[in-house]
């Protein structure tokens, strides 16, 4: 596969990173609400379909070629996120099933499985992401771009698909494992 360097001057670069910018906020809207514990029944389910829909544009990020910004520092995008509050919330909401095994690196050898927890996993991406949102409401829609796909790249996009496959697990029990009394 050749590797593609696209550069910061493409209008459509800058429209990309507006579609991304546009399902950014949508995940973290729709985590902030599940977390308040309003429809702590449907949680689960929620929180399959916004990772689900994140994974899309994480797909489209891995697909498209390196973006390089013309800068190579990234200026700053102000305060880190305070996740502390969320990650505690969505603890609350996911309260037994908030810890998971998953193999963390299935290319890994020896393959290791490890313990994660949904909650962190969920609160860290988000953190990732709104990092991106910074540069990208700052007018920086190119370093949004740059970082929102190298940190799915090295970071939020593991967390988010072990997230998945943890609550596509947890909405497969709780349908499948009827007792057929």
């Amino acid at each position: 596969m050749s590797e593609l360097v696209v550069k910061d001057h493409s209008d459509d670069l800058t429209d990309f990173a507006a579609e991304i910018a546009d399902q950014v906020e949508s995940f973290v809207i729709a985590v902030r609400e599940i977390a308040r514990g309003d429809e702590p029944g449907g949680a689960v389910a929620l929180l399959l379909l916004e990772v689900s829909q994140l994974m899309l544009a994480g797909g489209r990020l891995g697909a498209i070629g390196d973006v390089v910004p013309t800068e190579r520092f990234e200026p700053d995008a102000g305060p880190d996120p305070d996740i502390d509050e969320l990650r505690e919330r969505l603890a609350k909401v996911l309260g037994p099933i908030d810890r998971y095994v998953e193999i963390f690196d299935p290319y890994q050898n020896p393959v290791s499985a490890a313990t994660f927890v949904l909650s962190d996993d969920i609160a860290d991406v988000t953190a990732d992401l709104i990092h991106g949102l910074q540069h990208f409401r700052a007018g920086r829609a190119i370093e949004a771009l740059w970082w929102w796909q190298f940190s799915y790249l090295s970071h939020w996009g593991t967390h988010a698909g072990a997230a998945l496959r943890a609550l596509q697990s947890v909405v497969a029990h709780a349908r499948l494992d009827v007792n057929s009394d």
